[in-house]
């Protein structure tokens, strides 16, 4: 478990691997991901919503063990409050690619997200990949800045958002 303060006090809340069982409270974060920050995720949450449970289930079972997807959750019992994505670079054998970066509002400031690419990080070294990736909505200045203080560089690769045509990301990296 670790300790973290939410907006309500101290609270714990446990990193951990997605289980299988979590599916209904992922796609409940997933719904929640999309609505406080839509450009950062590839899908809209009307597209989410209308996934039937079954898919939710498969891709949480999918991402539950292993080693080339991985998802990490902060459970502090009830709804879950944060997640993480990671998985193997197509090209690069030594980088995991980070993805689906969320923690809920109230959550946010405390460390929580810290934790998480801790969580991420540690299971992209026990997969022999020294090297994070992840990728920033150009002007999501909170989030470049979170990341910078967990020690991710901006490399100074920008690409265009997979969705939003106009909107760039940029490219941070760090060791695992």
């Amino acid at each position: 478990m670790t300790n973290v303060a939410d907006a309500a006090g101290l609270r714990r809340a446990e990193i951990r691997r997605v289980r299988p069982t979590d599916a209904g409270r992922m796609r409940a974060l997933r719904l929640e991901m999309l609505a406080d920050t839509p450009l950062a995720f590839l899908e809209t949450i009307a597209e989410a919503a209308a996934r039937p449970h079954a898919e939710y289930a498969a891709r949480i079972a999918q991402v539950s063990a292993g080693t080339v997807n991985a998802q990490f959750v902060a459970d502090p019992g009830g709804r879950l409050v944060g997640q993480i994505g990671g998985m193997a670079h197509p090209t690069e054998s030594r980088v995991t690619l980070l993805y689906a970066v969320y923690v809920t509002p109230a959550w946010r400031g405390n460390g929580l997200l810290a934790d998480l690419v801790a969580a991420a990080a540690a299971w992209s070294r026990e997969c022999w990949r020294d090297e994070l990736m992840l990728e920033v909505v150009v002007g999501n200045d909170r989030a470049y800045r979170a990341y910078r203080r967990l020690g991710f560089t901006d490399t100074g690769v920008r690409v265009p958002h997979p969705t939003v045509p106009g909107l760039r990301e940029l490219q941070m990296r760090r060791r695992a």
